[in-house]
């Protein structure tokens, strides 16, 4: 009869030890993810953005054309480096997510950036022979000419699978889990503001995304995923919810692409040769098109 004390008092001791660390443990999980955007930050410029420009600066001789190319290293360490970056992330969200979206996001994500690593590899070869962005397949100088003419509906396959195939299933996965995420960045603590890390990341973060969007031709996808983030904003505010720092972060860097989206788009209204590659409603340019079109020849 005495042990019965004894037990409820070592019983009561481990769930206050046990509520006392999930306390932490929330604590933790609301702090500014400095390490996980910085790395984000500094990849998605060195091994997505950097990549083609290192394709463009290492000579020729070093990564012959039948080889791949440093470009190609540099997508391989990316498909990589970000699925796992994304894990760590949807790791430290404040709230449990759907394990099973999370995973089947991951898997189309890894899938469709292979795509693109493959057919945009061979892309970064044809511009080395003379291939230029800003014309479509079949009107480009050294594919318009070839023989028999069936290997331009090669060339269009390849075209189809590098920029249509392999960006959406590279980019839908990729925005799907940042809005997982996204919604789950939600807290009562109406005091709760983005450190000066965030404020300096938020810049090369923002004109990461424009180039993503632009060059990745994503801005249905993009405006769609911005506004559902806006809608969940709204929702969460009338229950008494506000952003935490994480959530700020991805928000302003929503907007501030938005911006720098419409700035590059009116800079570009009235481009004769662009507007024919890119007809219809919405136009959004590539940053590589206006390179081959305006810089390289230039």
């Amino acid at each position: 009869m005495r042990r019965r004390p004894q037990s409820a008092a070592l019983t009561s001791a481990f769930l206050r030890a046990g509520s006392e660390k999930t306390g932490s443990t929330a604590a933790a999980q609301s702090q500014f993810h400095t390490d996980l955007w910085l790395c984000f930050t500094v990849q998605n410029w060195i091994l997505d953005f950097g990549r083609p420009i290192a394709m463009i600066i290492m000579p020729l001789e070093w990564f012959p054309l039948n080889k791949p190319s440093v470009g190609d290293y540099f997508h391989m360490a990316y498909n990589v480096i970000t699925p796992f970056l994304l894990l760590k992330l949807i790791e430290r969200s404040p709230t449990a997510l759907p394990c099973s979206a999370v995973y089947l996001c991951i898997i189309t994500f890894v899938m469709g950036a292979s795509i693109h690593l493959v057919g945009d590899s061979i892309n970064h070869r044809l511009i080395l022979s003379g291939y230029q962005l800003h014309l479509s397949v079949r009107e480009n100088p050294i594919i318009k000419d070839l023989k028999p003419a069936s290997l331009i509906d090669s060339f269009e396959l390849l075209y189809y699978y590098d920029e249509h195939l392999g960006h959406s299933m590279w980019y839908v996965p990729f925005f799907l889990i940042l809005f997982l995420y996204f919604t789950g960045c939600f807290t009562q603590i109406k005091d709760e503001k983005m450190p000066y890390s965030g404020w300096l990341l938020l810049g090369p973060s923002a004109v990461y995304y424009w180039y993503l969007i632009t060059e990745g031709q994503i801005f249905v996808l993009y405006v769609f995923t911005f506004f559902a983030m806006v809608a969940t904003v709204m929702r969460q505010r009338r229950m008494g919810f506000v952003l935490d720092s994480n959530g700020r972060f991805l928000f302003y860097n929503f907007i501030i692409t938005l911006g720098l989206v419409l700035v590059w788009v009116a800079y570009l209204w009235n481009d004769k040769v662009l507007r024919k590659k890119y007809p219809g409603i919405i136009y959004v340019p590539e940053p590589w098109s206006f390179y081959t079109l305006h810089i390289k020849g230039s």
